[in-house]
């Protein structure tokens, strides 16, 4: 059974697409001999889009995701990383491109459409843990919800123990 994707980018100067992966991106990696680096991938997920062009038949296109298209372009950049296109809204995301080093061009995008790769294994949407925000606190400095050792008269459930 297909257990993942093994995606190659052609580049002219692969020691330098190789350094901003792993520099710049904090990609982890591991060596697979001789300085030929593999780079473990964020989450992914791929899609089949209609071809109008012949000559686009069988084409694939590798792009980047991330939550804040513009802020992704402002760190980007003051890491020294080229974007070569201005952010577009396609309707399925704000999109643009960077320049990978040593090579051509990367899409990126901030997408609009449900992600695909938080559903869990059979399908279903993954559980993402819940952030609970902090109990608030009263004008004493103590936190609402916790016991203050004040009595209130009401008895305490019995756990099931047969009190």
């Amino acid at each position: 059974m297909v257990n993942g994707i093994h995606a190659l980018v052609y580049v002219k100067d692969a020691e330098k697409a190789r350094a901003f992966f792993r520099d710049t991106l904090k990609w982890p990696h591991v060596d697979a001999g001789h300085g030929w680096l593999i780079f473990k991938l964020p989450p992914a997920e791929i899609a089949a889009h209609p071809s109008e062009d012949e000559a686009d038949n069988g084409r694939s296109d590798l792009y980047l995701m991330c939550d804040d298209v513009a802020r992704t372009i402002e760190d980007l950049k003051a890491k020294g990383v080229e974007v070569i296109r201005p952010i577009a809204d396609h309707g399925w995301g704000l999109v643009t491109a960077i320049r990978i080093p040593g090579g051509g061009e990367m899409g990126l995008y901030q997408p609009k459409h449900p992600l695909a790769y938080e559903l869990g294994a059979g399908g279903e949407k993954a559980s993402r843990p819940v952030h609970k925000p902090a109990a608030k606190k009263s004008a004493r400095g103590k936190a609402s919800g916790k016991k203050t050792g004040k009595k209130t008269g009401k008895k305490k459930a019995s756990g099931g123990r047969g009190r």
